[in-house]
């Protein structure tokens, strides 16, 4: 696992989803290659040669994860100290005006 796939609450990102960060479209194929350690640069050949082979398979498939992945997760990925201090105010909105 890469250090962006690990959340400090929960550990690590399980399951699939959608990078829209690091996607092109949709970030279906960010997702993939963040999720199993691939280079996205190589899901996305992949992606293509599918997309000339098998179009309407790949094309319905990759409509399909892009309705059923969810998003990626928001993840911090500073210093232990620092995530301690903002997530203080997460857990205690009362610092906010309304």
């Amino acid at each position: 696992m890469s250090r962006e796939t690990w959340n400090l609450d929960f550990g690590p990102l399980r399951g699939l989803y959608r990078d829209t960060d690091n996607g092109w479209i949709f970030g279906v194929c960010a997702g993939l290659a963040d999720r199993f350690n691939f280079r996205t640069g190589t899901v996305r050949i992949i992606a293509v040669i599918c997309l000339i082979l098998f179009f309407w398979t790949t094309v319905l498939t990759y409509v399909a994860a892009t309705l059923l992945f969810r998003a990626k997760p928001l993840i911090y990925s500073g210093r232990q100290q620092e995530y301690e201090f903002w997530r203080r105010f997460t857990r205690d909105d009362s610092w906010r005006h309304s």
